[in-house]
């Protein structure tokens, strides 16, 4: 039996650049891995078979679930003969922006990788992974990295302070992707320029650096549940952001000792919370 740690994510920076001819966006961010995660277990069957358990019930089929479609495009690109019987201990919630099903799907990969002895390179696992998904390769990876195109397109960065706290939070609302997508203008490549240019190796609690999410222009006024999350925190003495396209809030705290006040204040608020780390 194997296990792989499968961490959230948050991102720093988002910025929509342009609409693509096959509907996708064009992006720039910066993504970071944090210490909360799911972790997926795996041990080999000789029947060839995949199966995948949880420790709580999943309102999908298994065959709709990235380690499931994981399993089985690393299978038949190496002709893998065995199977594999998959536990997945489940943390991170469903439609929150921290990537739980993308990072879920790059712990299978890698997993297998070893469990089956395929022996792929990790930069074989990152086309494999990009085919599943657009934030699969940079959980590959994991740590910071800036992305663009769809996100698969990295340049690796060093990982932010670990003395910094990161408190995350889901409300009892979720936002459809497409719809986040759907809502928001274009802005252009200047922001995400800028952003670059002045970036340097800055911590994300200095007042230069550019914490910023465009989803949050359509996001925050649809969903008031996001909105009163994002304020509260602030209130509280955090930096917070919106991840990804939501919904999760996350903020960044200078010690333990304001991240557990703020915690205790939007506790009731939250189908999500927990108060993590960079990872």
């Amino acid at each position: 039996m194997l296990s792989e740690f499968a961490p959230a994510k948050i991102n720093l920076f988002l910025s929509i650049i342009k609409k693509r001819e096959d509907n996708y966006h064009d992006i720039g961010t910066m993504f970071h891995t944090l210490s909360c995660g799911d972790t997926l277990c795996g041990e080999q069957n000789n029947s060839g078979e995949i199966s995948l358990s949880y420790n709580e019930p999943q309102d999908y089929p298994i065959e709709k679930d990235l380690v499931y479609k994981a399993a089985v495009k690393l299978k038949d690109i190496y002709a893998v003969s065995k199977g594999v019987n998959f536990y997945l201990e489940k943390k991170l919630p469903l439609g929150a922006g921290l990537g739980g099903g993308s990072s879920d799907a790059a712990a299978a990969l890698k997993l297998l990788n070893k469990l089956w002895g395929v022996h792929a390179s990790q930069e074989e696992l990152e086309r494999i992974g990009a085919t599943l998904g657009a934030d699969v390769p940079f959980f590959i990876k994991g740590g910071a990295a800036l992305a663009e195109g769809i996100g698969d397109k990295l340049t690796q960065k060093e990982k932010i302070s670990s003395g910094m706290c990161i408190l995350v939070g889901t409300p009892h609302c979720t936002v459809p992707t497409a719809a986040a997508y759907s809502g928001v203008v274009p802005q252009g490549s200047k922001r995400w320029d800028e952003f670059i240019a002045n970036y340097g190796e800055l911590n994300p609690m200095h007042n230069s650096f550019d914490l910023y999410n465009q989803f949050e222009e359509t996001v925050l006024p649809a969903y008031p549940l996001i909105a009163s999350l994002k304020q509260k925190l602030s209130t509280c003495g955090g930096k917070a952001l919106l991840s990804g396209s939501g919904a999760s809030v996350f903020a960044l705290f200078p010690s333990l000792e304001t991240a557990v006040a703020a915690y205790n204040s939007v506790k009731n608020d939250c189908r999500f919370l927990t108060i993590t780390f960079p990872l």
